[in-house]
Parts: structure tokens; C-alpha cells; sequence
């Protein structure tokens, strides 16, 4: 029997101080096995404490795990949860009545279940919220990108999309299937880009805008400032779906012969921003990457983190940057695990190392 571990405070204004710290403090807490407070909840925010989709998020753990949840609501500004790392559910559904981000709800959950091995399968249905949206991961970039990098390792997660989902409605439909390790992850080392042949993409567009040719727009805008930089072969592929709400979003990414995956991240169209514009930035972000010899973007680097924390063997990342997000995971991760890391900031890059477990 494990000693009972007393309750880790922590103050959610700290770092960036946003919704973050709330989904991997939780996500963290089942991993180490660690009973949290966690105060100050989202407390610099023009509307502080959680809003509706933090609730949901918070619930859909405390209900795939049967961990125990303080009672909370909307503008709650302090919780306790007390997680149980002895059962974890085969499936559950979530119905999101906003258009909350699907990966963004995900992300605690995909940290929490590193921790268990049984059962080899969940299964969560998710009905409703946006499967591409602002300041969040489209599921485009989850699935080819993050996910890759995860299965690589020997973390099998999966997304479905049924339906898509944009602001302010969202109404996705999606299916997430979660594989727990069944053996030791093998260690992330990701520091040399190595050589690209080709570059991926996906646009999704709501069917409203098919009449302007949007996606056609923006997958040649993409296209042609890619060849005019980089001699690598393109194949970017569109879509306009049924949705709820106008929309646009895309990824870019491309996989290297070292194993690594580059990405421009999500891009989500605006008003005032033409189609042309928006496949000029996604198309820059992962020319800057390639040409800097980058092979983790700045988004990745902060999802990898956690994993790079709980392997036992080390880990190294090189990036372009370190973010404000990477900054407040390592930070965070340090109130629940002694392991050491180093950040080596260089010119044009800088990497990040976890060192091996002493067993």
C-alpha cells in the first residue's frame, strides 16, 4: 500500500494563468496519484473561475476515472479533486451544448489515462463543441500530428469526426478512442528535423463558402508560397461539410525521415482576413520551421511535455521557442515530480531535456 499522499495547493494565476493550468493539474493529479487544490482558478481573466467548458471538462474526468470532485459550478474559483487511479470506465458519452474545443477537453484525459493499463480500450463519444477553433488544437493537427508523435512512443489515441463543429454553435460529433500503454513508452527524442519530401495539409470549410471558392483560395495561396520557398512537393486535400456555424480552419504538416513532424499548427479563417492571407500564414509558420530545421512546433512542445515527465527513460526536444504554455507545464509538473529537466536556449532554437529515471 502507497503512503496517502497529502493535498498539493496550487495557485491557478500563476504562468499564464488560464484554463491550462486547470486541465493539466487535474490530468497531472491521476497521473502521480496526487490529491490537488487548486485555487485562483482562471483569477487574471476578464471573467474569472470556470466557465462552462472547464466545468465539462472537469466532470468528464472526475466521471471516466471515479475520482472524487468538489462541488463547483460555473465562476467556482477553487476546487478539490482526490483522484482514483484504481478504475477507469470503457466508455462514457459527453453531450457539449457549446462550442467548446473537443481537444482541448481531451487534453487532461489523454494525460490522465498514461497512468492505467486496463482496459486496453475507452471509448468516449462526444456530442456537440468545435473540432476547430481559436487559441485550441484542431483535430486535424491532433490526429497527424500530437497523436503520430504519441503512437510513435506507444500511446495509441485516435479521433473520429462525424460531424464538424465551428463557433459560436460548434454541434461536432466526434469519437475518441483511447489505447492505454500496455508496456513502457519509449523515450521522445526529437532534435534533428532531418530531410521532408512532402508537405501535407487539410482544409475544412462550411459548405456556405464553397459559392467563393474558399478553400480552393487558400489551398493555392499555401501552394504557391510554399514552391516559391521550399523545393518540396505539396499535397494539402479540402473539404466543405455541413456545419452549424461558419467556418474555416487548416492544418499543414510534414513528416521527416528522422521521425519527426513539423506543423504550421491550426489556422482558423476570420472576417477580415481574405482566404489568401490565411493560407499565407499557415503556409509561413511551417516554412520558418523547415528552414530553421525545427522538428517540434510550439504548440507540440507543450503537449509533449507531460509525456517527457512521465517516461522513465530520457527525453529531448529541440523547439524554435519556449512558450508561455511549455513554461507553466514545466513548472507545473515540478510541484508534482522531482525529475530534473534543462532548457539549453541557443540563437535560433532551444531544447528541452528530461533526464533518466534512477531506478
Amino acid at each position: 500500500m502507497s503512503e496517502k499522499k497529502e493535498r498539493l495547493s496550487i495557485d491557478g494565476s500563476f504562468g499564464e494563468g488560464g484554463g491550462s493550468i486547470l486541465r493539466l493539474s487535474v490530468g497531472f493529479s491521476i497521473l502521480f496519484d496526487q490529491p490537488i487544490r487548486l485555487y485562483n482558478i482562471r483569477a487574471n481573466r476578464s471573467k474569472p473561475g470556470l466557465r462552462l467548458q472547464h466545468l465539462l471538462g472537469l466532470k468528464t474526468l472526475a466521471n471516466l476515472t471515479d475520482s472524487d470532485l468538489s462541488n463547483c459550478s460555473v465562476g467556482t474559483q477553487e476546487i478539490k479533486f482526490k483522484p482514483n487511479t484504481k478504475h477507469l470506465k470503457e466508455q462514457i458519452k459527453v453531450d457539449i451544448g457549446t462550442a467548446a474545443s473537443v481537444g482541448l477537453l481531451l487534453q487532461p484525459i489523454q494525460i490522465a489515462c498514461l497512468k492505467f493499463s486496463e482496459p486496453s480500450e475507452i471509448t468516449i463519444d462526444l456530442n456537440g463543441g468545435g473540432t476547430l477553433g481559436k487559441w485550441a488544437p484542431g483535430l486535424h493537427y491532433l490526429n497527424n500530428v500530437t497523436y503520430q508523435i504519441f503512437r510513435n512512443s506507444g500511446y495509441d489515441i485516435d479521433l473520429e469526426i462525424h460531424k464538424y463543429g465551428f463557433y459560436p454553435k460548434g454541434g461536432a460529433i466526434t469519437r475518441c478512442k483511447i489505447h492505454p500503454p500496455q508496456k513502457n513508452l519509449k523515450p521522445i527524442r526529437l532534435t534533428d528535423l532531418g530531410n521532408i519530401n512532402s508537405i501535407k495539409g487539410k482544409i475544412i470549410c462550411s459548405q456556405n463558402l464553397s459559392n467563393a471558392n474558399v478553400a480552393e483560395r487558400i489551398k493555392s495561396s499555401a501552394q504557391k508560397n510554399i514552391s516559391a520557398e521550399l523545393s518540396i512537393n505539396t499535397n494539402i486535400t479540402y473539404e466543405y461539410v455541413n456545419a452549424l456555424s461558419t467556418g474555416v480552419g487548416l492544418s499543414l504538416w510534414a513528416e521527416s525521415s528522422t521521425g519527426a513532424i513539423i506543423s504550421s499548427g491550426t489556422i482558423v479563417g476570420e472576417k477580415k482576413i481574405s482566404s489568401e492571407e490565411v493560407g499565407k500564414m499557415a503556409s509561413n509558420r511551417i516554412i520558418n520551421y523547415i528552414k530553421n530545421k525545427i522538428p517540434v512546433d510550439n504548440y507540440l512542445s507543450d503537449q509533449l511535455i507531460p509525456l517527457m515527465a512521465y517516461i522513465q527513460q530520457s527525453s529531448r526536444i529541440k523547439v524554435l521557442e519556449i512558450t508561455s504554455h511549455a513554461k507553466t507545464n514545466l513548472e507545473l509538473l515540478k510541484l508534482f515530480t522531482d525529475r530534473e529537466y534543462h532548457i539549453e536556449k541557443k540563437e535560433n532554437h532551444a531544447t528541452i531535456e528530461y533526464e533518466e529515471i534512477n531506478q
